[in-house]
């Protein structure tokens, strides 16, 4: 029997939590289950306000998600909050304690807050990022906050997931050359020193403010804000800085659209390759990786010959790479 997204989607789109926590380990998963169901919310995303909180180890980020949620609520917008948090090499597994950080809104209806595994994705976040959004969008969540991992500099992928990317740095960030090499920081829509109560803050915000100053475009348009998120303090400025920063013309709104769902049918075509790959016992395919371990062809050849369809391939005396079958792509 083929399963039906419908009635799940109704009960997202009605703001059910079950079905939202239902739904995000759907996406999680993966599969067949999670497309249909991805395809049957599409029509309800789009409306909510992205906001991600990305920046390194210690920085506090945690703590300043919980007190910028305790913000919007006071607005009397509807959150949801995707954590990511690390994952084990070994087991796979993670801690998943910041449901326990934000363990103030666990009895708020009008917050939803899931933790997740990262699984090994690299870029501070997990492959799931886009899907699990559009359901806390679907779901009627007036803005959804992420918070990557907190591995350091690479992870720029914050940029092609939130509507506003806010940068979370510490007092010391290091010397000069150290904040400008930090690519992050180039990503950031706005920074933020938190524990600005600490001696070494004004001279973190002076770093920030020079790197924006070499930054290759939009530099002067992002503000450096001092936060002491445990006390709650500059948190209202910073919910302003992104409500400021949350409108954009429509052919901007457009254009990034265009550009998550090419990201999007990006990332599952690589998916789809990768398990077929991994499961294909073709002979010819079988050949094509036999050439490569016995080192008659690189890698790159054997990945061009596959992505073209070709069975296998050799390299001549000249190095020019030789089809010796190509697949009939009809008849398969």
């Amino acid at each position: 029997m083929t399963w039906s997204p419908s009635p799940l989607a109704e009960r997202l789109r009605a703001g059910d939590r079950r079905a939202i926590a239902r739904a995000i380990t759907l996406m999680e998963e993966g599969g067949a289950n999670a497309a249909a169901l991805h395809t049957a919310i599409l029509p309800a995303t789009g409306r909510a306000l992205t906001v991600g909180f990305t920046g390194p180890p210690g920085a506090g980020k945690s703590t300043l998600v919980d007190a910028f949620v305790a913000e919007l609520r006071k607005t009397g917008r509807t959150v949801g909050v995707v954590a990511v948090d690390p994952s084990s090499p070994l087991s796979g597994g993670a801690v998943l304690g910041d449901r326990i950080r934000m363990g103030r809104h666990t009895c708020d209806a009008g917050v939803f807050i899931r933790s997740i595994a990262s699984r090994g994705h690299l870029g501070g976040l997990t492959e799931s990022i886009h899907h699990v959004v559009d359901v806390l969008d679907a779901a009627g969540c007036d803005a959804v906050v992420i918070e990557t991992v907190g591995a350091g500099q690479s992870e720029v992928e914050i940029v092609d997931v939130a509507d506003v990317r806010i940068v979370v740095n510490a007092p010391g960030l290091g010397d000069d050359v150290q904040a400008i090499k930090a690519g992050i920081l180039e990503i950031a829509s706005i920074l933020v020193v938190n524990k600005a109560d600490l001696p070494l803050a004004p001279r973190t915000v002076r770093q920030l403010k020079a790197m924006l100053s070499l930054r290759r475009e939009g530099g002067a348009d992002v503000p450096v804000l001092e936060t002491i998120a445990s006390e709650g303090r500059g948190v209202a400025e910073l919910l302003a800085a992104v409500d400021a920063r949350s409108t954009v013309p429509p052919e901007d709104a457009l254009a990034r659209r265009r550009a998550r769902i090419r990201r999007l049918v990006a990332e599952g075509a690589a998916a789809e390759m990768r398990r077929r790959i991994l499961s294909c016992k073709d002979a010819a395919f079988l050949e094509t990786l036999a050439q490569a371990e016995r080192s008659e062809i690189g890698i790159d050849v054997a990945v061009r010959a596959i992505l073209e369809g070709s069975a296998a391939v050799a390299e001549d005396a000249g190095g020019s790479v030789v089809v010796l079958e190509a697949r009939d792509r009809q008849a398969r």
